[in-house]
């Protein structure tokens, strides 16, 4: 791996050694992306207010428990109206971002003055709840209905969090986003990420990847692998990382039925200094599909056990 550890020199950042604002840039950008909670509310007079929050996730499963935090503002030091909403009534709507609504949502982020209803601002269609007062996004694929249990205030300076924790009642997910098994499929729910600055992600077409991986079985590890492939100058590390994720050691005895029936193989090992050949073999089965990581394995290990 010696090409693939190589040292890269390092910025280091302390808290407070550079502007606020620049330090929140780096936060932003170093985290993401980041999933967005479109949040609904509304005041003690039932005056809706509706807002994006990137530093928002799930928590926990059962119960169900979300997180998004209301910054205090770093310009005037002040909190938003969302924060303000939930503790006169604490309730919420959090709904999902997808790419049809993604500049509808850029238009509710703008700073409008206390009272504005960001539905009208945004053009987005409120739709009453079930169980909260906070109205539901029409245009959203899914929206979350959820009562706040807890609110944590992290600090009294600008930029200081006050994180809103939040147990879903209720959840509507458009049919349409659903697959057969009534499980929700990517590429149908288009959703957006958060990264820094101006920048976003599209969470479909390329840039969904799949990485299957059983969690609840052990895998063989990167000190499993043999030194011929560990110092490979053709595979990546993810490429070693896919050969590690195997939850076997491929066999002398499986390479050498393998090497029987594989023409492909058998050209390769027949060719003086086959090692890299073998890998560039293997490498194209790793990112074919994951069904061919096994025989990549086998192809892989074949420069070991054969070479």
């Amino acid at each position: 791996m010696n090409d693939k550890t190589t040292t890269h020199p390092y910025r280091t950042i302390d808290p407070g050694s550079v502007p606020r604002h620049d330090f929140h840039q780096f936060i932003v950008g170093a985290i993401g992306p980041r999933p967005i909670a479109f949040v609904s509310t509304v005041d003690g007079e039932g005056n809706p207010n509706l807002a994006p929050y990137s530093f928002f996730n799930a928590f926990s499963s059962n119960p169900p428990i979300f997180v998004f935090s209301s910054n205090r503002r770093a310009t005037n030091n002040t909190v938003k109206d969302t924060l303000a909403n939930v503790r006169e009534v604490p309730e919420v709507v959090i709904n999902a971002v997808n790419f049809p609504i993604v500049r509808q949502m850029a238009v509710a982020s703008a700073q409008f003055e206390k009272g504005v209803n960001e539905f009208v601002k945004s053009g987005l269609t409120p739709v009453a709840s079930d169980l909260v007062r906070p109205f539901r996004v029409g245009e959203s694929p899914i929206n979350m209905e959820c009562k706040v249990t807890d609110i944590i205030t992290l600090g009294d300076q600008g930029g200081a969090g006050h994180l809103i924790v939040c147990e879903m009642l209720r959840m509507h997910v458009r049919e349409e986003v659903l697959d057969e098994k009534g499980r929700i499929m990517p590429d149908k729910l288009d959703l957006m990420g958060r990264l820094g600055r101006a920048y976003y992600v599209r969470a479909s077409g390329s840039a969904i990847y799949t990485i299957a991986q059983a969690i609840e079985q052990p895998c063989i590890g990167f000190d499993n692998l043999p030194k011929s492939i560990l110092e490979s100058h053709v595979f990546s590390a993810n490429n070693l990382g896919q050969l590690a994720g195997l939850y076997a050691v491929p066999t002398r005895e499986e390479v050498e039925e393998l090497r029987s029936s594989d023409e492909r193989l058998q050209g390769i090992l027949a060719a003086p200094n086959p090692l890299d050949e073998l890998h560039r073999y293997a490498k194209e089965l790793l990112e074919q599909d994951e069904e061919s990581r096994p025989l990549a394995g086998k192809i892989a290990w074949a420069g070991a056990f054969l070479v």
